[in-house]
């Protein structure tokens, strides 16, 4: 299993884009967690298989309908903490 942990910029709080990845990670069946950071941007750390991951960036920089994603910046590696679930964090 590996892991992405990705920043994604742009108008991404306070337009259910926490939700959005949240939903869009259970579907596809992977871990980790989303949260808000202080700066403005979203936090995603993701575990599963490569294809899967890959499958989640996309949506990443889709984004929710109210959202405008202006940069997804990603970042691979092997999973060190194993998550159970895929949780929206404050």
């Amino acid at each position: 299993m590996i892991e992405l942990r990705a920043t994604i910029t742009g108008k991404v709080q306070g337009v259910r884009f926490r939700d959005y990845v949240q939903a869009s990670a259970s579907e596809l069946g992977l871990f980790g967690y989303v949260k808000n950071q202080s700066d403005g941007s979203v936090f995603v750390l993701a575990q599963g298989e490569p294809e899967v991951l890959k499958s989640l960036v996309e949506y990443l920089h889709e984004g929710s309908s109210l959202s405008q994603v202006e940069g997804v910046a990603v970042e691979w590696g092997t999973a060190s903490v194993t998550y159970d679930d895929f949780s929206l964090l404050q």
